[in-house]
């Protein structure tokens, strides 16, 4: 207990209830090539779905990263992904690309120019180009009778304008009286029809007008904003704004799928923001902010605010001070132009992106996916993210020409995958397979090759979730590739057996029993029990989960109570790892003979930890003896094997 100067009672309490922590085996890691979605940011995936959502379906160039993927997860359910894109550019709403990749290069980098306009897409890439914001300010630009005659023909998609038109510089001008989009109503019985184009004193019609011929209808034109429909009200003044003494801050947007390139539907509305205010100071009644440009930053899926459009008169100025909002007549509609996808990363190119990943303390992660990555990118996930780490294995196929269409010779895949395999490093933590295989691509309608190391990771993972980690993720209990309908090459008996001397572990599709992983072995060329994902991942399990537990033993005495402190945190997890198979006897020393007066002077705590780790079965051998009919088993049973 601690000194006291006074009497009294001291309570304190000591914590010996500390335990080894369950440690996440089941993440993966991809830095791929996808058409949308944040760069230079990990994003945490859980599904197909939400790998749609976030990083748009696949096109030709982005297929394989995509499928590699979504093949991981089918089998699981958290892979983190970091976008890599070359000299790509986000479409912009003034018609020259800007470059944003994420929320904090906006945030701290990004700096708008009047080439960019009033709105940028969220993300680089072409993608982009098929947004567009439309922004009503004030009851006008939402609704507003043309005082002009005008003459529309039954089933005709023209409108021609005649008289004077209100509010204009030009008598009978439809440009300075309406907005493409814009909805108008004709004739007695006001049928709605939508503007698609305005020259001069001609109106343009999606569709055709199909009530009877109207000439020199002297009735005003009522036009509406083309997403009036969207919207409950026209926009006037907020709440907050009413407060201050403050008027027309309010406004709606709108942000459409102009060219259908998200959604397949042309013109589909993908968000809308109604009631939110030009003003920085405005507050919903609930009390959160309402500024639109914060709003739209922070809610949208789609779009950065780049700048007030001019015709927004005060935008941006606080309503505290007793401001009066004015906007035009029409609403400002701008589509989007500039943005661009730029080439395809190369490997070489990859490799910044992947580094997001390298380091335990910033992400954990497990598995390392290498897509189609060559000789170049594969070398420095091994080496230089999976050894540093230490807690994740690189997962490896063989390049694309490997084993598609290369059958010029009996054995040519097998060579290639071989000669591909001898460029690389000796290593316990990276595993790979034997191929590509064929699949369909129901985003596109098509049938597509990708590669097999993201089954590969899969199968470990789903190995974590019905068994353990140290179980082997191969045969045909565990190692079932899923979505395949053939391989691009099926390695017979002898290949695999040249293959897997490699380490490199074959994918074999057996008739009637489907397409398996035929190999548990890590790319660590010399004899060791590390040689085996198994016990790889075994030991990864064990290192992770025991050095942070160990993380509170530092700065605590290293005197006999502190060690017998840790080997009663580190044995029962051991014998539990031990009951449920995955080690077959442990001894854990941390005594005075390992932490001797030498090491407790230099600050240091020892402590030992012996493993046998148990091991898969790669060889049966089944011996079949006959024997004499007068024979005694127990005279023969163990001569023979």
């Amino acid at each position: 207990m601690p000194f006291q100067v006074s009497p009294g009672v001291n309570v304190s309490e000591i914590d010996l209830t500390t335990v080894v922590p369950a440690v996440s085996t089941t993440e993966g890691a991809l830095a791929g090539h996808f058409r949308w979605g944040p760069v230079n940011q990990r994003v945490l995936v859980d599904s197909e779905d939400r790998l749609v959502n976030v990083y748009n379906k696949p096109n030709s160039n982005t297929a394989t990263d995509f499928f590699t993927a979504a093949n991981f997860l089918s089998y699981g359910n958290a892979l983190y992904i970091n976008r890599a894109v070359v000299s790509a550019n986000n479409a912009t709403s003034g018609g020259t690309g800007a470059y944003v990749t994420n929320e904090d290069y906006y945030n701290e980098t990004y700096t708008n120019t009047a080439a960019h306009g009033d709105w940028v897409a969220k993300y680089p890439g072409e993608l982009g180009n098929s947004l567009k914001v439309s922004v009503c300010q004030g009851i006008n630009a939402w609704e507003s009778s043309v005082g002009t005659s005008y003459y529309a023909t039954r089933n005709s998609k023209t409108v021609t304008l005649a008289g004077d038109g209100v509010g204009t510089s030009a008598a009978s001008n439809a440009e300075w009286q309406f907005a493409v989009g814009d909805y108008i109503l004709l004739g007695p019985d006001a049928e709605a029809r939508k503007i698609s184009a305005l020259s001069g004193n001609t109106i343009t019609l999606s569709s055709e007008y199909g009530g009877n011929t109207v000439s020199n209808y002297t009735t005003d034109i009522t036009r509406r904003w083309e997403y009036f429909y969207n919207f409950d009200n026209a926009p006037t003044t907020t709440a907050y704004a009413n407060t201050v003494n403050s008027q027309g801050d309010e406004i709606h947007v709108a942000v459409v799928d102009e060219d259908g390139a998200f959604t397949g539907q042309q013109g589909t509305v993908l968000e809308v923001y109604a009631g939110v205010s030009v003003a920085p100071d405005a507050r919903t009644e609930q009390g959160a902010g309402n500024y639109y440009k914060e709003v739209i930053n922070q809610q949208s899926a789609y779009v950065w605010w780049g700048a007030h459009n001019s015709s927004l008169t005060n935008a941006g100025t606080r309503a505290e001070l007793g401001t009066t909002y004015s906007a035009a007549s029409l609403p400002v509609t701008n589509s989007f132009t500039g943005g661009k996808d730029g080439a395809t990363p190369t490997s070489a190119q990859k490799i910044p992106f992947y580094d997001i990943f390298k380091s335990a303390e910033d992400v954990d992660v497990s598995f390392l996916l290498g897509s189609n990555a060559d000789a170049t990118l594969a070398t420095h996930l091994i080496t230089n993210i999976a050894e540093s780490r230490k807690d994740c294995i690189a997962v490896l196929s063989p390049e694309r020409a490997d084993v598609v269409n290369n059958n010029s010779y009996a054995g040519k895949e097998r060579d290639d995958i071989i000669a591909f395999r001898d460029t690389l490093p000796s290593s316990s933590y990276a595993v790979m397979d034997s191929g590509w295989k064929y699949q369909y691509d129901k985003y596109n309608d098509m049938y597509r090759y990708v590669p097999l190391n993201g089954d590969t990771a899969g199968l470990m993972v789903q190995t974590d979730t019905t068994r353990d980690p140290w179980y082997s993720p191969a045969g045909f209990n565990r190692g079932n590739v899923k979505n395949t309908i053939r391989l691009a090459y099926n390695p017979g008996k002898g290949d695999r057996d040249q293959l897997y001397k490699k380490g490199v572990n074959p994918v074999v599709t057996f008739p009637g029993q489907g397409t398996v992983l035929f190999g548990d072995k890590t790319m660590l060329a010399k004899p060791s029990a590390f040689d085996r994902i198994n016990v790889r991942r075994l030991f990864i399990v064990l290192e992770k989960a025991i050095s942070t537990a160990s993380k509170f033993t530092l700065f605590e005495f290293n005197d006999e109570f502190t060690r017998s402190q840790f080997r009663n945190l580190v044995e029962p997890f051991l014998r539990d790892v031990q009951g449920r198979r995955g080690i077959t006897d442990f001894r854990v020393v941390c005594d005075s003979t390992n932490n001797t007066g030498e090491v407790i002077d230099r600050n240091e705590f020892i402590g030992d930890i012996y493993i046998k780790p148990a091991r898969s079965i790669n060889f049966i051998q089944l011996n079949f003896v006959a024997v004499r009919t007068g024979v005694e088993f127990s005279e023969v049973v163990g001569q023979f094997g």
